[in-house]
């Protein structure tokens, strides 16, 4: 489908959002709000450019509805609440349509249980970091994942979040 320039170039501004978010949890563990805040921005800024402006209302009802639903799963423990509120802004930022939605839901679920099956191997095979640790960047990422799979950490899921996003902003 054919885009403006501003529609485009706020789409790939949020899809940048996404990979940062899932990034930063590798790194961190943490979603930033202000990565939430900016997909919510954008996605206002979507629906005034595009000139759907009742999409608006349908946005922010879908938005709250996942906000809902998400925030049952973090009560119960299945989810941290950086996810959370970025799922639920993604879900505002890509357009009010059912199949956005779904490929966002879907996309994030299936790169979830990927995920989800990947650190589950690998907290059966990787043993505890021994020794100092490395000064060099990517030695010292990988030997925090390192340390993360052997006391089973939690899922960078923003990560799934973010291939769940991509997938549905590429399909707008």
């Amino acid at each position: 489908m054919h885009h403006s320039v501003p529609v485009d170039f706020l789409l790939v501004l949020g899809v940048a959002v996404l990979i940062f978010s899932a990034c930063h949890d590798f790194a961190f563990r943490t979603v930033p709000n202000t990565a939430s805040v900016l997909l919510l921005v954008l996605g206002l800024a979507l629906r005034l450019v595009d000139g759907n402006i009742s999409g608006l209302g349908w946005s922010a009802a879908i938005a709250a509805t996942v906000l809902v639903i998400t925030f049952i799963f973090w009560r119960l423990g299945w989810m941290g609440g950086g996810d959370v509120k970025l799922l639920t802004a993604a879900s505002f930022f890509l357009p009010p349509t059912l199949q956005a939605q779904a490929h966002l839901l879907s996309g994030t679920a299936l790169a979830g249980g990927v995920l989800a099956i990947l650190y589950l191997v690998g907290s059966a095979l990787v043993r505890r970091p021994k020794g100092q640790r490395p000064q060099a960047l990517l030695p010292r990422i990988l030997r925090c994942e390192q340390w993360r799979l052997s006391r089973k950490g939690p899922l960078p899921y923003a990560a799934a979040i973010a291939v769940g996003g991509v997938i549905a902003t590429l399909h707008v």
